[in-house]
């Protein structure tokens, strides 16, 4: 009996926990909906509590350096303290509200190259070793979304690359500790002026903040430089304009009037001198109930290094 319970303290024999999603496409401002499934070990077992939480990768600035770390950054308990008998099988149903500012991971049903996104579930198990699951996420974008990203299409930009950065965009309204930035390859008739566009979305129920940072060209005599945009649009705008026509506007007004955004709240203008890194954006989002702290456990990130993450959105939105 004795040895059964230090195996079980260690994990051996004890319960199992498998979370089924019944759909794991969504969207920014929907839920994730599924059901916990545990099963009993050899022994009963005191489960503490049960949480669900959506986990994605973070690139993170130190100092002279860059690296990238796991971050949870929505996070809901399933269930409170209960107890397991042996080879009892337990079924609770969830539904996680996924955020609205929760970054875009597929579009036309490609995963964007560079982005990961999961539903960790973790059982607390008094005196003994937790257990965890993960699950791929994939969410999609809004229809606003969809349309700006297919005026980028539209006029000739090629995807390049998404990546999530910690930290915040000073003058916005976001609420998670980091912000996603879909990188573009210039369409040719940018190319004299422009390399590259990052764009950024900050949403919410009302609408979307669309943050444009162009990569400019430096002369023969100047140097290169970024300039910095910010557009606010509603959902309701989705079907109503011509999305070609107005960021083709935002692209011309944001690299023509270079310089005068520093009062606006963007910083200095190069680098990413308008993204708020460091702590600002981390207690920003504890204040708010995001979970916002790097969650441990190497099978997260063998996951993420695996087939997890494995799908790579190609060069067109095609």
């Amino acid at each position: 009996m004795v040895f059964k319970k230090m195996l079980s303290a260690f994990g051996v024999g004890g319960p199992s926990v498998d979370t089924v999603l019944a759909n794991p496409n969504t969207r920014p401002g929907l839920t994730l909906d599924g059901q916990v499934n545990l099963v009993g070990g050899d022994a009963p077992a005191n489960i503490e509590q049960i949480t669900v939480g959506l986990v994605t990768r973070v690139e993170i600035e130190g100092g002279d350096t860059e690296y990238a770390g796991i971050m949870e950054f929505q996070r809901m308990a399933v269930s409170g303290p209960l107890q397991l008998a042996p080879k009892q099988q337990l079924s609770i149903p969830f539904q996680l509200p996924v955020p609205w500012e929760a970054p875009i991971t597929d579009v036309y049903g490609q995963r964007l190259r560079g982005m990961t996104m999961g539903l960790r579930t973790e059982l607390a198990i008094a005196r003994a070793v937790d257990k965890s699951d993960l699950d791929q996420v994939n969410i999609h974008p809004l229809p606003v979304h969809e349309r700006i990203l297919e005026a980028f299409q539209r006029l000739g930009f090629r995807f390049k690359h998404a990546d999530l950065e910690r930290g915040h965009i000073r003058g916005t309204q976001q609420t998670l500790p980091f912000y996603q930035e879909i990188e573009f390859f210039a369409a040719p008739q940018y190319a004299q002026a422009v390399t590259e566009v990052e764009l950024t979305f900050v949403t919410s129920p009302h609408g979307v903040e669309v943050i444009l940072e162009c990569d400019k060209r430096g002369g023969f005599l100047s140097a290169g430089h970024d300039a910095f945009g910010r557009y606010t649009v509603s959902h309701a705008d989705a079907d109503r304009v011509d999305w070609a026509q107005v960021v083709d506007g935002w692209l011309r007004e944001t690299t023509s009037r270079y310089g005068s955004l520093r009062g606006a709240g963007f910083g200095a203008p190069h680098g990413r001198g308008h993204r708020g890194h460091g702590m600002g954006g981390m207690v920003a989002g504890a204040a708010l109930g995001v979970a916002g702290g790097m969650v441990a456990g190497e099978m997260i990130e063998d996951a993420f290094e695996g087939d997890f993450g494995g799908g790579d959105f190609g060069g067109d939105f095609e």
